[in-house]
């Protein structure tokens, strides 16, 4: 895991690890509908984000993963899965994604790291809030969530959605 994104997260792994009991690890990527929440009611997503990639996964794909793994935990006994979507797109193409499936115009502007600080004091969030939302654009600019994993179909048998597919399954 990346330390500058997951160190909590890191550091929780390696406690229950050290521990000796059973685990399963399922490390969620940047969940497909939070994206168009991203969008500022101008419909520009901000952030320091410029051309890196994320795989954003559906929360579908993660409980049917969660529901197989629960259903045979002797399975996947010490195991650590990344559950991501099937691509890693930039927040440029999923802005162009999310305008084709809702037909209403969004962009996404490469904020620089003062300007995403700077824009995100007005929500009146805690520090350590601020520093969350912020990290995970950074993340993605050092392309920290791009990696795809196959996970989800190896356990599930069945391919996670597209962003696109996610978008026109929230439609219906």
């Amino acid at each position: 895991m990346p330390p500058s994104r997951w160190r909590d997260h890191s550091a929780t792994e390696e406690y229950i690890r050290a521990t000796g009991i059973g685990y399963t690890f399922l490390r969620d990527s940047l969940y497909s509908d939070l994206i168009s929440a991203l969008a500022g009611k101008d419909g520009i997503i901000r952030g320091p984000a410029g051309n890196g990639r994320v795989a954003v996964v559906s929360r579908a794909d993660i409980i049917r993963t969660a529901v197989t793994v629960l259903r045979d935990p002797v399975a996947h006994r010490n195991r650590t899965y990344d559950l991501t979507g099937p691509e890693a797109l930039t927040l440029t193409q999923l802005a162009r994604t999310l305008t084709a499936a809702r037909g209403t115009r969004i962009t996404f502007f490469n904020e620089t790291l003062a300007e995403a600080y700077e824009s995100r004091k007005g929500f009146g969030a805690a520090d350590w809030q601020v520093e969350a939302w912020v990290s995970t654009y950074t993340a993605i600019a050092a392309n920290e969530l791009a990696v795809v994993s196959s996970d989800i179909e190896t356990i599930t048998g069945r391919r996670p959605l597209s962003f696109a597919e996610f978008l026109a399954a929230d439609q219906s």
